[in-house]
């Protein structure tokens, strides 16, 4: 269709199939207003010239390195002291007196409590004075009736002797008198009967001697010597049972509890006073079995409670594995200086397992969630442009990452601003001072 002006009222109008007419005023008006209408919807729809194109997203990078990283196995923990005792008594006895509170520090061998004692003293001064007694019987065994004894029987040995060497003399005399024709044949058989008997005499003498000397005496000492032994042993039993009755600390610790006071009768092991030593805490931790295969004693630890961090040590891996739970129970202790961690806490331990030497490293900050499952990094090329990469994750100690695969050593991997980027969208690497700088005109405005 064109338009031609035929005059300043009228516009003559000739269409594609060559038909025209002559349009009225009021008709010129509406179709100029159209034809303005159209060509501000024509400019709209095309492109300012000099327009500029999108813009590319600044990020931050770090390179892939390649180092040594720790093996840390992580695991919750329940606290414990590293040494607790329930001080019982050993006797039953009314209490006397509890000298200790809950909350009291008290040292290895300090009096906790007393309990009463004086029937046990009254037994121990008799269990003493018999013990005195056998003493003295035997001081007189051993210092007079032994050597007494012996004193005797050498004497009659010596007399015996003397008797045999006179009849032998005399039975020697008559022999030769016997043979001169001076003397009876029956005198000389009286004399051989007398030194006959004197022999038999001095026999049994000899072998009187050896008994006392070898069986009698000695056994006279052993006799003497077991009923003071006895009664040493009953006088050590009542005293010790006196001893009982001051009950003392075996430990240096904290009154965790006391059960009993003063009035009440005390059961022989029943507990009186309850102590932890918790100048260092042992954090026991149930870890899955293929983490604690790392673990070994000695390994360096930590110890993170509400109250602080503690350095420690592994001092117990467990042999056994527990079947309920399929986890290896490992004790982590450490010095717990002003008492600070309190058994019963839940803590986390951290153990230093292993060192791996060689590995690639990257920020944890680079890491990303991918769409298709596992994780990714943004990685930047010589073209600035951002590539998706997927990553094997191996160990994480602190911001570092294993990787295991995905990246080579020396790639750029994206570390602030990879959030939501596409793949091979166009990136401009920004540095950290540059973001410095930004904030700082940011502060100002």
């Amino acid at each position: 269709m064109t338009i031609e002006s035929v005059d300043n009222r009228s516009l003559k109008v000739t269409a594609q199939n060559g038909y025209f007419r002559t349009v009225t005023v009021r008709e010129r008006h509406t179709i100029a207003a159209l034809t303005i209408l159209i060509a501000l919807l024509s400019g709209c729809s095309k492109p300012r010239e000099g327009a500029e194109a999108e813009a590319p997203t600044p990020v931050q990078v770090d390179t892939v390195t390649r180092g040594p990283i720790d093996l840390i196995v992580t695991a919750d923990a329940v606290l414990y002291p590293v040494n607790q005792a329930n001080v019982t008594s050993k006797i039953s006895a009314p209490v006397r007196r509890v000298l200790v509170n809950r909350g009291d520090h008290v040292k290895a061998g300090q009096l906790l409590a007393e309990l009463e004692n004086r029937d046990l003293a009254a037994a121990a001064e008799e269990s003493k004075s018999q013990l005195d007694q056998a003493q003295s019987a035997y001081q007189t065994v051993t210092g007079a009736t032994v050597p007494e004894d012996r004193t005797k029987a050498e004497a009659d040995v010596l007399a015996d002797r003397q008797a045999l060497d006179a009849a032998k003399k005399l039975y020697d005399n008559r022999v030769d008198l016997q043979k001169q024709g001076a003397l009876a044949q029956k005198l000389v058989d009286d004399a051989r009967v007398a030194m006959v008997q004197a022999q038999s005499q001095l026999n049994t003498a000899q072998r009187h001697l050896e008994s006392v000397q070898q069986v009698t005496g000695a056994e006279q000492r052993k006799a003497a010597q077991a009923q003071v032994d006895a009664a040493r042993a009953h006088y050590n039993s009542a005293a010790v049972q006196v001893v009982y009755a001051e009950v003392r600390s075996p430990i240096n610790g904290i009154v965790a509890d006391r059960s009993i006071y003063p009035g009440e009768t005390a059961a022989a092991g029943a507990p009186i006073v309850s102590i932890v030593d918790i100048s260092q805490v042992v954090a026991r931790a149930n870890i899955p079995v293929k983490e604690a295969a790392a673990v070994r004693v000695g390994k360096q630890a930590t110890i993170t409670g509400p109250e602080g961090v503690l350095a420690g040590k592994v001092t117990v891996v467990s042999p056994a594995v527990d079947p309920s739970t399929t986890t290896v129970q490992v004790w982590v202790q450490a010095e717990n200086p002003e008492e600070k961690l309190k058994p019963g806490e839940t803590v986390r331990v951290s153990i230093r397992a292993d060192l791996i030497q060689e590995t690639l490293l990257v920020p944890a900050s680079a890491l990303l969630n991918s769409d298709e499952g596992g994780e990714k990094v943004m990685v930047v090329g010589k073209d600035s442009l951002a590539h998706e990469r997927k990553v094997t994750v191996g160990i994480r100690e602190g911001n570092r990452v294993q990787i295991l695969g995905g990246v080579n050593e020396g790639d750029k991997v994206i570390t602030s601003g990879g959030l939501g980027l596409d793949d091979k969208a166009e990136v401009t690497i920004k540095s950290e001072e540059d973001e410095d700088d930004d904030d700082d005109d940011d502060d100002k405005k």
